[in-house]
């Protein structure tokens, strides 16, 4: 070893946050720690909550509402994507409902004209069954 560029190894004395302290050596004559092996989980086997507010709590200040938020925001989606599949559903029932009585109108104009031709009706009773038809189409 070099002479001269080294710090002084001296016995230091440990003194844990639980206030349990030991002697041992090193280049500070006095340490202070938050753990020792008469306090740390691993050595006496009951679970302790070590970070009080610090890493842990700040983590969770800056992503574990972020987690609660995304959920919240696939939520509203998923009930914007079922209200627009719902809304879909009445348009098209709409749709066929209109195209049945388009063509219910159609197939009753045909009989009463097909009616007409073969003498089976008359013109009186043709304006009879197209009042029918259209009372028939706005229900």
């Amino acid at each position: 070893m070099r002479e001269g560029i080294h710090p002084e190894y001296v016995e230091s004395r440990v003194i844990c946050s639980c206030g349990n302290t030991f002697t041992t050596r090193s280049t500070k004559p006095e340490l202070h720690v938050e753990l020792c092996n008469k306090c740390h989980p691993f050595f006496t086997g009951q679970q302790k909550f070590v970070d009080t507010g610090g890493r842990v709590q700040r983590f969770a200040d800056k992503f574990g509402n972020a987690a609660t938020a995304m959920l919240e925001k696939e939520a509203a989606e998923k009930e914007t994507r079922r209200k627009a599949a719902q809304e879909a559903a009445v348009r098209l029932k709409a749709e066929r409902d209109a195209k049945a009585a388009e063509k219910a109108s159609k197939a009753a104009k045909y009989e009463v004209a097909t009616a007409v031709e073969n003498g089976e009706a008359s013109a009186d009773g043709v304006e009879a069954s197209r009042g029918e038809v259209e009372q028939d189409q706005a229900e």
